[in-house]
């Protein structure tokens, strides 16, 4: 296990080195040039060379690159050209925003798209299975945008339940702490923070999850009902043991392997594909701020922000891969396979 660990995380550096190149040339190759943008557009040629000069955009670009991940090695991502402050503290004085949206919509994902696909599988071609079906398809079809935006429309405009927009009323805003608002304000025990924070992320969450929880319904519905046309559930029934938990037991532990897989994976995409989600909800995160960093051309917050993200993706591939033999105690890491 050890070693297959270590091996996962040596392969980290090719994947990690390909992504560094392609945000580098992207970022280089087809944003607009940022000193007339950061400087305005009444800055001189002179001032606007000087500033390229002082930012180090003037030198070729291998060595803007090397400078770069010679920066990211040692955890220095460079500065914003805008508010001159550390790319790292920028991104991380965001980023628990974006975490807490993740998290949220993974969990509402996971919980409804299992229940559904388990429910559709056991009763397979009935009016759940159908209404199952359809759901996901509503899921998989809908954009994110058009679906945060309905949800806006009936939740706050219509009945007026829900909030549709920030994290959390300016007045109740924990200070410190981990930056996660649902934790902080529980460790205060400020409730009607709490309150305010959770009522706050219901809509964002839904909207980032509503996809995810369609691809992992398809996936356990698939996956359980080809688990459940094993040889070893025919048995499970024979012995006499009751069909709750034939399923529950047997059938779906055995069918969590793709479905771990997906939840993982559909994770890492949730943190760096919230940006629609973010926008929409003017939640204060890691993808609005990326957005209006792409457009401003600030290099280093965009180029920070991509790297990070790919990190985490792989290290939650990583995860997931430990995970399975736990799920499953056949899957064992043996040093062949390493």
């Amino acid at each position: 296990m050890l070693k297959y660990i270590v091996k996962r995380i040596l392969m980290l550096i090719p994947v990690l080195l390909g992504v560094s190149i392609i945000v580098f040339l992207i970022m280089r190759v087809f944003s607009p040039d940022p000193a007339p943008i950061v400087l305005g557009q009444h800055a001189t040629v002179e001032a606007a060379n000087q500033w390229r000069e002082a930012n180090g955009l003037n030198a070729p670009l291998y060595i803007q690159y090397f400078n770069f991940i010679k920066g990211a090695v040692t955890g220095d991502l460079g500065t914003s050209y805008y508010t001159k402050t550390p790319v790292t503290q920028e991104i991380f004085s965001r980023f628990p925003a974006t975490i807490e949206l993740a998290v949220a919509a993974i969990i509402i994902a996971s919980l409804f798209g299992i229940f559904i696909g388990v429910i559709s599988a056991v009763k397979k071609n009935s009016f759940f299975d159908h209404a199952g079906m359809v759901l996901a398809l509503i899921g998989v079809s809908m954009p994110i945008f058009w679906l945060g935006i309905l949800l806006i429309i009936l939740f706050a405009g219509v009945l007026h339940i829900l909030p549709s927009e920030g994290r959390i009323n300016p007045l109740l805003q924990p200070i410190g702490g981990t930056g996660l608002y649902l934790i902080d304000t529980l460790w205060l025990g400020d409730m009607e923070a709490f309150t305010d924070a959770l009522r706050h992320l219901i809509l964002p969450a839904v909207a980032l999850g509503m996809y995810s929880m369609a691809i992992i319904t398809r996936m356990t519905r698939s996956s359980m009902l080809e688990t459940m046309s094993q040889d070893f559930i025919r048995t499970a029934r024979a012995k006499g043991i009751t069909e709750r938990k034939v399923v529950t037991h047997h059938a779906l532990r055995n069918a969590m392997i793709p479905v771990t897989t997906v939840i993982g994976l559909q994770f890492g995409s949730l943190l760096g594909g919230a940006v629609l989600t973010e926008t929409v909800f003017s939640w204060p995160g890691i993808g609005s701020y990326t957005v209006q960093c792409i457009l401003k051309s600030d290099f280093p917050v965009v180029q920070g922000v991509v790297l990070l993200i790919a990190v985490i993706f792989v290290l939650i591939n990583l995860v997931v891969d430990v995970i399975y033999a736990f799920i499953d105690p056949r899957i064992k890491f043996s040093r062949k396979e390493v």
